[in-house]
Parts: structure tokens; C-alpha cells; sequence
């Protein structure tokens, strides 16, 4: 079996992101035992009898979404899906997409790693621009944090449940306003291998580093700020210790923080399902993948969710159809695969999200220049970094400033990151992308629904939307959207 990665483009430096990995298929007929893993989306609930159906076709069933009438299934038989082909109750099945987090690690800093000690009140308050700047100085926090202290301990008004690789529970920004959360990884992990993964439903230990970061710009409260400091943060962690993740345990998850009750989903994840593509003469979608994406965000909407994703990192013009994909064919392909049909971002080129592109410190004409954008694609834009305005005029990599990117929480037991500010205060790293860009926009509606309970996710977007500085071209345009998100406005409509 060939595994085709398809790793987020990495545009003179790195960025961190989450993005679209892998097409299997079983290479020859001299290999008809290869396991493949299946998505299957039936009409409407599933069946009764889908065990049954399953296992007659060569199938074992991996996993059940019944709230979206989705299965994942795992077969050896090259023949899998023609089985299915007779059932009428199946909308679309195909081989699973996968998803991956790309490796940051190897370019490092080129020697120039970020030197940042605390401020004189302990805190990094001084370097986080970002925060800074979405709460007009910390004056949105006297409005609405997201909660109430009493002797330091917090009462969330608001849960932002956080899609991602996990978190750390017990870093001294999170701990506070970590409610819980959920592990969707096998025992095994993903390639069955991973002895770490036990399949504890209760083990979110983040190692990768990404959630960590997503989680402290939405809800720190210590050295760094979130956006509503008193937020509650719920995890649900897709990735393994390898940093993949098929699609099944990321809509699942969405299932369950909608179940939990959470008021906001973050998804700093993103990559491209492909309507029509062949494979050595055999024709393939990714429609079931696509059909069980709306469905699941479909499903957090009706139970009062507002779901904020990533526009991606790729500096693609979404709505360029046709590039995009050229874009897949380019950078995706393998020997005997083409891409023809059109090319979907998931899950921010679908309904029901508030898809955000990355602003950076120093301009309000100009996208992070690693950032997607499109008309009809993004809503707004919020803060996500990038290597400053030297970097973005020369592209010389000497002359990029790491302090241009977004200041937020790391996992205090992994590895410094190679912009971890201060050896001495290990816990926090300068990162950007899309990725850190949407959480800050997760938090704005986090707040906002800890101001306004009543608010559904249609009335939470329009607000963000409503009050969002106006950058780029007047109106709505392909780069910001509605503009730049802002907590404080939003708060007071100034």
C-alpha cells in the first residue's frame, strides 16, 4: 500500500497547521490483502442490520456515528466498495481521508532563537500583541473574561470545546479553566503501534504542542493572556503521537462536544477533500467524507454550537477553483493519480463555520502572507502572525523577527520549541498560522455568548462580523472578509 503525504505547503518558513495527508490504496493485484479503512454515509440514520451488511461485503466495523448515520469501516477486500454498490440505503462510501500535523521541528530558527524573559509583574503581557490588541489593552476582560473568580477560582459563563492534539491539563495558564475532555484514538494509535495509546477515553496529554497553544489564546490566565481569561476548555484529542487523524474521529468529535453541551467549537484544522480523481484508471471521490463533515457540523449548529475553523495555510485563492485544483495535482500526486473534480476545504470551505484568515502586527492591507483567502470563503480575519514586515518585503530568511508571531501556551513537559521564549520559564513558544488565528476568533464568541446566553450561532457570527475592523478594502473583501475580529468591539460596539 503507498501512502501519498500531503503535508500543508510550507511557504519560506515554517508554520504551524494542520492539513490534508493521505490517499490509500492498495498499489497492485498481487496485494488484495491490504487493510483499507472506509467511510460510509447512509441516507439518513443507520440501518438495523448494518453489522450484518458490513461483514457480508468483507467489512469490520471500526466505528459508528449514529447521530450522522456514519461508519467507518476496515476491509482486506479489493472489492469492498463494489459489495456496497446494491444497498440503497448508502448515500456515498469511499477510502477515508487523513489528516495531518506537520512536522515544524527541522527548519528551526536558523540560529536566531526568540530570547524573551518576563516583564516586571512576572507576566509576557508587553509581547503579546495579539491579545493585546483584540482586547484594546485588557479592557475587554472588565467587560466579559468568560467567567467570574472568587479567590481565584474560576465560574465559566461559556466552554470552548477544542478540536486538536490534545492539551496540558496542569500548565499553570490552563489548569485553572480545563474542564475535561476526550481522547478519539484507538488503542494502537492510528498505524496500531503506539504503545502509549491505550484508548483512555480521558487521555488528552497533548504531544504535539498545538493544542496546547490554540488553548492558551483562548482561555490563559497567568504569564500569558487568552481571550476570555475565564473561558472553560474542553479537549477532544484526534491526533496521536504521530500527528494524524482520519476524518471519522475528528467528526466524532464535533458529535460529542455538540453532546457535551460546549457553546464554541475551535478547529485550527484544515485540508482538501477532491470531488473526482482516479487512481490507476479507477475512478474515487471523497463525497462520504464530505457528506459526514456537513452532517456533523450541521449537527453542532442545531445544538447551539458556533463552530470557528482555520482557512489554511497555502496562500491559495479558494475561490479559484480550477488552482486549487491544480494546487492538489502539483503538490498531492502520486504515479497514477489525478485529480479533476472540485477541490473541497475541510471543514472551512463548508457551511455552518466561520472560516478566518491570519492577520498579521503591522499591516491592515495585507494577509499573513502564508494565509488562504477567497471571496464567499472567508468571514473574518483575526491576528495569527507572522516573521514582520522586513521578512515580508525581502522573503530573506535572516531578517525574520519571531516576535511578529503569536505568544501563547506550550506543554511544560515536552521539548522547548524553537521559539520557546526563555529556558528558564519553559511553557511558552512564539507560533503562527491560521491555526493560532482562529482561536482567537473561538474566543471572541466564547465571550460573547458568556454576555449573551441567549445567542445562537447565527447571531454570534453576525456580531463578530458586525463589529470587525474594517481592513482591507472597504466591505467585504476576499483577504479579511468583514475585517479583523475584535473582542472589545464586539463587547461594546465601539
Amino acid at each position: 500500500m503507498k501512502k501519498k503525504k500531503k503535508g500543508m505547503a510550507i511557504v519560506a518558513s515554517s508554520i504551524l497547521a494542520i492539513s490534508l495527508t493521505s490517499f490509500n490504496v492498495h498499489t497492485s493485484a498481487t496485494s488484495p490483502t491490504v487493510s483499507k479503512n472506509y467511510l460510509i454515509a447512509y441516507n439518513q440514520s443507520l440501518p438495523v442490520d448494518y453489522q450484518t451488511m458490513i461483514k457480508k461485503a468483507g467489512g469490520e466495523v471500526v466505528r459508528a456515528i449514529p447521530e450522522i448515520g456514519g461508519l467507518e469501516v476496515r476491509s482486506s477486500n479489493p472489492t469492498f466498495l463494489d459489495q456496497l454498490k446494491s444497498d440503497s440505503t448508502i448515500s456515498a462510501a469511499n477510502v477515508e481521508r487523513t489528516y495531518k500535523l506537520d512536522d515544524e521541528q527541522p527548519a528551526g530558527a536558523d540560529g536566531q532563537p526568540v530570547t524573551l524573559h518576563p516583564d516586571a509583574d512576572g507576566t509576557y503581557w508587553s509581547s503579546q500583541w495579539d491579545i493585546r490588541h483584540l482586547t484594546n489593552e485588557g479592557k475587554s476582560f472588565a467587560i466579559e473574561k468568560g467567567g467570574t473568580e472568587t479567590n481565584g477560582n474560576p465560574t465559566h459563563k461559556a466552554i470552548v470545546g477544542v478540536i486538536d492534539t490534545g492539551i496540558d491539563a496542569n500548565h499553570p495558564d490552563l489548569k485553572a479553566n480545563f474542564v475535561g475532555g476526550r481522547n478519539l484514538v484507538p488503542v494502537g494509535g492510528y498505524t496500531g503501534k503506539d504503545t502509549s495509546e491505550t484508548g483512555n477515553p480521558t487521555d488528552v496529554i497533548d504531544r504535539e504542542g498545538h493544542g496546547t497553544h490554540v488553548a492558551g489564546s483562548i482561555a490563559g490566565n497567568g504569564k500569558i493572556k487568552g481571550v476570555g481569561p475565564d473561558l472553560g476548555i474542553r479537549s477532544y484529542r484526534i491526533f496521536d503521537s504521530s500527528g494524524s487523524a482520519p476524518t471519522t474521529p475528528i467528526v466524532a468529535a464535533i458529535i460529542a462536544a455538540a453532546n457535551d453541551k460546549v457553546d464554541v467549537i475551535n478547529m485550527s484544522i484544515g485540508g482538501y477533500d477532491n470531488l473526482k480523481y482516479t487512481y490507476n484508471g479507477t475512478h474515487y471521490s471523497d463525497i462520504a467524507d464530505i457528506l459526514l463533515w456537513k452532517r456533523a457540523l450541521q449537527y453542532a449548529v442545531k445544538h447551539n454550537v458556533t463552530v470557528v475553523a482555520a482557512a489554511g495555510n497555502e496562500s491559495l485563492n479558494y475561490a479559484d477553483k480550477k488552482s486549487l485544483t491544480d494546487y492538489m495535482n502539483a503538490n498531492y500526486s502520486i504515479p497514477g493519480l489525478t485529480y479533476s473534480g472540485v477541490s473541497v476545504e475541510t471543514p472551512g470551505g463548508l457551511p455552518g463555520v466561520i472560516t478566518v484568515s491570519s492577520s498579521n502586527q503591522w499591516s491592515k492591507d495585507q494577509l499573513a502572507f502564508y494565509s488562504n483567502y477567497g471571496n464567499s470563503f472567508i468571514d473574518v480575519a483575526a491576528p495569527g502572525g507572522d516573521n514582520g514586515p522586513v521578512y515580508a518585503a525581502t522573503g530573506d530568511l535572516s531578517k525574520r523577527d519571531f516576535t511578529y508571531r503569536a505568544l501563547s501556551t506550550w506543554p511544560t513537559y515536552l521539548a522547548p520549541y524553537f521559539t520557546t521564549v526563555d529556558p528558564n520559564h519553559p511553557g511558552y513558544a512564539y507560533l503562527h498560522g491560521t491555526s493560532m488565528a482562529s482561536p482567537k476568533v473561538a474566543g471572541i464568541a466564547g465571550v460573547i455568548k458568556a454576555e449573551h446566553p441567549d445567542y445562537n450561532p447565527a447571531q454570534v457570527k453576525a456580531l463578530i462580523e458586525k463589529t470587525a475592523f474594517d481592513y482591507g478594502k472597504p466591505g467585504h473583501d476576499a483577504l479579511f472578509g468583514d475585517g479583523e475580529a475584535n473582542a472589545y468591539s464586539a463587547l461594546t460596539g465601539k
